[in-house]
């Protein structure tokens, strides 16, 4: 993998790290961003590796954003990055999902396009948790920035499931949604990550999209926190498996 190069965003005032796995490969490939560079790219890159050696996905170029700090770091800003809604009594800064889905387009995706061959139609977006809640919101756009979306563990939970009024305001406006998503969750998480989805998945089946192309995978035996690599290697082979 490259090194992590800083870029600074200046709408929000932060230094975001970029790591990129880029394969030997010719030709525009597609993209995946990774959410929570710093502790989850490891994993999802090993994942990749694995699955394109074995002729089961794709090439495909990786980049994992982060803040130079894991999940407990003071330098880590996934709280505000990643939270649709501004929650009042969180510790935490929040609701700064379209600040930064802005600071994605303008800033993070055109330095990686400047250095990489990346198919410019084929953006994909990957996270676990608070990251996979960032990732639904930028699903829920008129027209979202991203193609494919990995989505582990959502964390719907947040701001009373803001989300969820998020997706049902865009569909009262619109019919269509192009994209392809897969969402999962491991069976040992807590009730209301599993309960949560659950509610999504009924969402989504009572007003369906034309062109949202969805699948809900449960991993039995997994919790929240170990269920990343299971979700992240077969939210690979459905997105980007060949055949």
């Amino acid at each position: 993998m490259d090194h992590p190069a800083s870029l600074h965003v200046e709408a929000l005032g932060t230094d975001y790290h970029l790591t990129v796995y880029a394969p030997p490969a010719v030709g525009p490939l597609p993209l995946l961003l990774v959410t929570d560079g710093d502790d989850l790219l490891a994993p999802m890159v090993a994942a990749v590796r694995e699955l394109t050696a074995a002729g089961r996905i794709i090439p495909l170029i990786v980049a994992g954003i982060g803040y130079g700090g894991g999940f407990r770091s003071p330098r880590n800003r996934r709280g505000r990055d990643y939270t649709p809604t501004r929650l009042a009594g969180e510790p935490m800064e929040n609701g700064g999902a379209a600040a930064f889905l802005e600071g994605l387009r303008t800033r993070v995706l055109p330095r990686l396009a400047a250095d990489y061959p990346i198919a410019p139609d084929d953006l994909g977006i990957a996270g676990h948790s608070l990251g996979s809640l960032f990732g639904l919101y930028a699903l829920f756009q008129p027209r979202p920035l991203f193609r494919r979306f990995l989505l582990s563990s959502p964390s719907i939970w947040w701001d009373d499931r803001s989300v969820l009024k998020i997706a049902a305001e865009l569909r009262a406006l619109q019919s269509r949604l192009s994209a392809r998503v897969f969402l999962s969750v491991g069976e040992e998480d807590t009730p209301s990550m599993t309960g949560d989805l659950a509610l999504l998945e009924t969402q989504l089946a009572a007003a369906p999209w034309q062109g949202l192309d969805h699948v809900v995978q449960r991993f039995s035996g997994y919790d929240h926190h170990d269920v990343v690599p299971v979700a992240y290697r077969a939210g690979l082979e459905w997105l980007y498996g060949r055949g």
